[in-house]
C-alpha cells in the first residue's frame, strides 16, 4: 500500500510540517491531481482545507500539473517545474511524473487555503500578549550615546 511524507505550508505564517500517512490514512490522497483542494483532517488538520501543490515519486522525479495521469514521462521542457535553463531558449527532454498521485508517489506538497475562523482569533491574542512585554522593554531600553566631534 501506499506511503506518503506530506509536507503542509502555511503561506500567511511561511512554516511548514511534516506529516507521515500510511496505509488507510493515505488511500484518500490515491488518484486526486495537484491544484485540487481536501480536507485537512486527512493530514492532522482539522477544519483547514489544503490544496496539492506538487510532489514526487519514489525516483526523485517531480510532479508536473501539465502532464496528464499518473505516468512517467519524458518531456521536452523550457523552464518550469523539473528543468531551469541555463541559457533563454533553451530545452531539453526531462523525465517528468504526471500530475495525479498514486501509490508510487513518496512525497506531497499542500498548502493551506483555509483555516477554521476560530484559529484566527487565537492567533491575534497570542500576538497582543507578545506586544505589550516588547512596548515595556523598549521604554526601559536606553538609546546609544552619539559621539560628537
Amino acid at each position: 500500500m501506499a506511503k506518503f511524507k506530506v509536507i503542509v505550508s502555511d503561506p500567511e505564517t511561511g512554516t511548514s510540517s511534516i506529516v507521515e500517512l500510511e496505509e488507510a490514512r493515505a488511500a484518500p490522497l490515491i488518484g486526486k491531481r495537484i491544484g485540487e483542494t481536501i480536507e485537512g483532517s486527512i493530514v492532522n488538520l482539522p477544519g483547514h482545507k489544503a490544496q496539492i501543490t506538487g510532489g514526487s515519486d519514489k525516483d526523485g522525479f517531480p510532479m508536473r500539473p501539465s502532464v496528464h495521469g499518473g505516468v512517467r514521462r519524458r518531456v521536452l521542457l523550457s523552464m518550469g517545474v523539473g528543468y531551469r535553463p541555463q541559457k533563454e531558449g533553451m530545452r531539453r527532454r526531462k523525465t517528468i511524473r504526471g500530475n495525479v498521485i498514486t501509490d508510487e508517489i513518496v512525497q506531497v506538497n499542500m498548502k493551506i487555503v483555509e483555516k477554521p475562523k476560530g484559529a484566527k482569533e487565537a492567533k491575534k491574542t497570542k500576538e497582543k500578549k507578545k506586544e505589550k512585554p516588547q512596548k515595556e522593554a523598549g521604554a526601559e531600553a536606553q538609546p546609544p550615546a552619539s559621539k560628537e566631534k
